[in-house]
């Protein structure tokens, strides 16, 4: 296979793919989103799409948006590296408001956080009318009020510069791509999959795989004892009327409280709440922190569930909320923690997980791994436990947000940044991440991604999958705890996919006739409109 010959592109940098030239060509003449599932090659398409503008048009700036700053500085690399045009400017949040108005001197590349992007225009301090084209990678994000539709709406209202969106995935549902769609002014749709025709030659196999493990009896014996506690607080609201007979669902008690903190609000306007509305809110918090207390034991282990535990006890000196002696004082709940006193044992999957990384590493030194887990806790948890097996094939580190939650520090995009240049170079060859790590990043070689449990969403399951299988073949292993809320959230998170792809099919069909996807019902277009006048 070839490489882009291309005036503007340094030659032997990218890979010529057929896929990647026709979306490219259509998305120069239109405003295209762009969907190909990570790992395909939605960067390389941008800077096919860039280097044209260049050439065409040369007066022209471009903008390249990305939701964070290690996207942003990732994205600026590659531009560097492939585009024979000035050194790409970065505009983050950690470039003064007045600094950045200075360093705009057109024509030039921008890449930018859209945060910062839509201050500035709101401010008046940035100006969209010398771009030319503005690419809006994750492109799935323009919808509520998120930075990337007010910079829609401006674009829109002038310059009307070209857009270029990118996603692995806008939603699934009709209306969320109808969002994005009528956010950004798009045009057409340009959509692959790994069976496409086109880019099936191009492909690496990824192989996915579930494992599922037996939950401990003495577990099984704390979630029977939290069912208990769950079931007490829910009586509470069935017999206020809340709630109807039988097991209340997590989305029933969601539900039930999304409407007592509107009758909150309303008491707040009115002066006063009636007794009853406390004792429901009381009741629904307190079920809901035995609902996840039973989500933590079964599917994270018995570490999880002690460290939440800890974590309801106020300080010394501060009080426990309603919902907090609710929780903590039912008798159930009481005896867990009695149990926790004396209880050592580790939940399977922790095993499982390191098993899985310590082997792959040790069977390819030059291998890389990503463990993915919903909460910080369990990182640090497999982090200690890969550092505990002392093997210098096995160098792993933790992956996080930028959020400190008490002791719980974060990481600045700095220390992330960093962490990826680490791991991209082999200095590091295992990262134990939460969600941080599931969007853009460029890393061409990860060769097994492990699910430490399965998530229902679609958008973030395709992005944790396309972690691997870039230039080599990769693996996917989801670990399953047996009879919990894990096999739900699998059936769901296959069923959802499969319908996502059924939907995608059929407005890639319609945009072919010139049809965009179908609107939200009227009251959501009534807003659309109010917002895009």
């Amino acid at each position: 296979m070839g490489t882009v010959e291309h005036p503007r592109i340094r030659p032997g940098v990218l890979e010529d793919r057929v896929y990647q030239r026709a979306i490219a060509e259509t998305a120069t003449d239109r405003n295209t989103l762009v969907v190909l599932p990570t790992g395909l090659g939605k960067t390389p398409i941008a800077l096919r799409v860039m280097a044209e503008f260049l050439l065409r048009r040369p007066t022209g700036s471009i903008l390249f948006l990305a939701p964070t700053r290690p996207l942003v500085v990732q994205h600026a690399r590659s531009v560097a590296a492939t585009l024979f045009a000035p050194e790409p400017l970065t505009l983050t949040g950690a470039v003064s408001p007045e600094r950045r108005a200075a360093l705009l001197r057109p024509p030039q590349i921008v890449l930018a956080t859209p945060q910062v992007v839509a201050n500035d225009l709101e401010r008046a301090e940035f100006a969209l009318d010398s771009f030319s084209l503005i690419v809006f990678d994750e492109a799935h994000r323009a919808v509520g009020d998120y930075p990337y539709v007010a910079i829609g709406a401006a674009n829109r209202r002038g310059p009307g510069a070209r857009v270029l969106a990118m996603t692995a995935s806008p939603g699934g549902s009709l209306h969320r791509i109808f969002e994005v769609w009528s956010h950004l002014g798009i045009e057409r749709f340009e959509y692959r999959t790994e069976s496409s025709p086109d880019v099936a030659p191009y492909l690496h196999g990824v192989g996915v795989q579930t494992v599922t493990l037996p939950v401990p009896a003495e577990v099984q014996h704390l979630a029977i004892r939290l069912r208990a506690a769950v079931a007490r607080q829910v009586d509470v609201l069935r017999r206020l009327g809340l709630v109807p007979a039988g097991e209340a669902s997590r989305r029933a008690l969601l539900e039930v409280g999304a409407r007592l903190h509107r009758e909150l609000d309303a008491g707040r306007a009115a002066g006063s709440h009636p007794a009853t509305l406390w004792q429901a809110v009381t009741a629904q918090s307190a079920a809901m922190k035995g609902l996840h207390a039973l989500e933590l034991v079964e599917t994270q282990g018995v570490d999880a569930l002690r460290e939440f535990l800890r974590r309801q006890d106020p300080p010394t000196g501060g009080r426990r909320s309603p919902a907090q002696r609710a929780f903590l004082n039912d008798p159930d709940l009481v005896a867990v923690r009695g149990s926790l006193e004396y209880l050592t044992l580790e939940h399977p999957k922790v095993a499982a997980a390191v098993g899985l990384a310590r082997d792959e590493l040790r069977r390819a030194p030059g291998a890389k791994v990503i463990v993915f887990s919903q909460y910080r806790d369990t990182v640090d948890r497999l982090v200690a436990e890969l550092e505990k097996l002392g093997d210098p094939l096995v160098r792993p580190a933790r992956f996080v947000g930028q959020a400190t939650h008490g002791a719980d520090a974060g990481l600045s995009q700095k220390e992330q940044v960093g962490l990826l240049d680490r791991f991209r170079a082999g200095e590091l060859n295992c990262l134990v991440a939460t969600s941080v790590a599931e969007e853009g990043l460029d890393i061409p070689a990860t060769d097994l991604v492990v699910f430490y449990e399965p998530i229902p969403d679609v958008i973030r399951t395709i992005q944790r999958r396309g972690r691997t299988g870039r230039s080599r073949s990769g693996r996917v292993v989801v670990l399953v705890a047996q009879g919990t809320r894990d096999e739900g959230l699998q059936r769901a998170a296959f069923s959802r996919e499969r319908r996502m792809h059924d939907m995608l099919e059929r407005v890639q069909a319609d945009a072919a006739q010139g049809h965009a996807p179908p609107p939200p019902p009227a009251r959501k277009v009534q807003r659309l409109l109010s917002e895009f006048p």
